[in-house]
């Protein structure tokens, strides 16, 4: 799935004219946050989304006025029961927000926001100018968002449980690398090409030093002595959040060995997940897959480490 920032270059090619719909403010219950976003073009298409059903609509048909009339505007929108009937959206709450139906204007940067490696805030002034906040944030902004990277996740291992994690995590805003000794399991037969690959001996392997940005940490080797071996280096790794598949005995053995050992103390084994992921009664990889982004997720949103919008 990508994330919003990507469907800008398109739109800028294609050289139609289209507006750029952000919700700025919300009140109570929505069915989208603060910095949800969409592109509204003139012949009617969406790429992105302010919440879908009648809400949608209505922004959609302001966005049409505001590209005839090329005159940007705020909305403010209750959705209560008279506003939301047809379409089954009485959530209550108020929804503000901003058309911009010149947002062409700001294409470099947009096409800076698509390739960020570094954390970046722009926002829309009381003018309706798209510009980057700087030193000057406290000044009159209608709204200001901050844009950074995806979130590395380092996932140790290639076999089905990888597999089955990868492709979903990509969708949900990771920026995924793989680590293996196998040749034949690590490579786009069976991931994403969008994802990234490591393969060597562990003990180079081991030895890549960590992104820059926040990165998350996943061992699912083909067997206890290889997790261990990993768990060894990135025990001692600033990730953000650390998990390790396996089983509660599977856990007791490594963390008293390693303790034992003096390899790692029990609060640094602390800090790891293990058994990884949600306790849904999963069975199959994928819902095994499915439970252990649902933690990543959860952890990325306690951390404050919000996905891309």
């Amino acid at each position: 799935m990508p994330r919003f920032y990507d469907f800008l270059p398109g739109a800028l090619a294609e050289g139609e004219p289209f507006a750029l719909g952000i919700i700025s403010r919300i009140k109570g219950s929505s069915p989208q946050k603060k910095g949800a976003k969409a592109l509204f073009f003139a012949d009617g298409r969406i790429q992105g989304t302010l919440g879908g059903g009648c809400l949608e609509a209505e922004i959609q048909d302001r966005a049409r006025r505001a590209l005839a009339t090329q005159t940007p505007s705020t909305f403010e929108l209750v959705l209560d029961h008279d506003f939301g009937w047809d379409d089954g959206l009485i959530c209550g709450g108020k929804v503000s927000g901003l058309i911009l139906p010149h947002a062409q204007t700001a294409s470099e940067i947009w096409r800076k926001l698509t390739t960020c490696g570094e954390s970046l805030t722009w926002g829309v002034k009381k003018d309706f100018t798209i510009s980057w906040v700087g030193d000057n944030a406290d000044e009159g902004w209608l709204y200001q968002e901050t844009v950074s990277p995806p979130c590395a996740l380092w996932i140790a291992g290639s076999g089905h449980v990888a597999q089955a994690v990868a492709p979903l995590a990509l969708q949900l805003d990771f920026d995924v690398t793989i680590f293996d000794d196998r040749k034949t399991l690590a490579n786009t037969q069976y991931f994403p090409e969008a994802a990234h690959f490591r393969v060597d001996y562990w003990d180079k392997l081991l030895a890549e030093p960590m992104p820059k940005r926040p990165a998350f940490g996943l061992i699912v080797t083909r067997g206890h002595q290889h997790d261990a071996l990993v768990l060894k280096n990135w025990v001692h790794r600033p990730f953000a959040f650390l998990g390790m598949i396996g089983s509660s005995r599977k856990k007791r053995l490594i963390f008293s060995e390693f303790v034992e050992q003096g390899i790692a103390t029990e609060d640094q084994l602390a800090r790891v997940a293990c058994p990884v992921g949600v306790d849904i009664e999963a069975q199959s990889i994928p819902e095994i897959a499915v439970s252990i982004l649902a933690q990543y997720i959860q952890q990325r949103a306690a951390l404050g480490l919000a996905a891309g919008k």
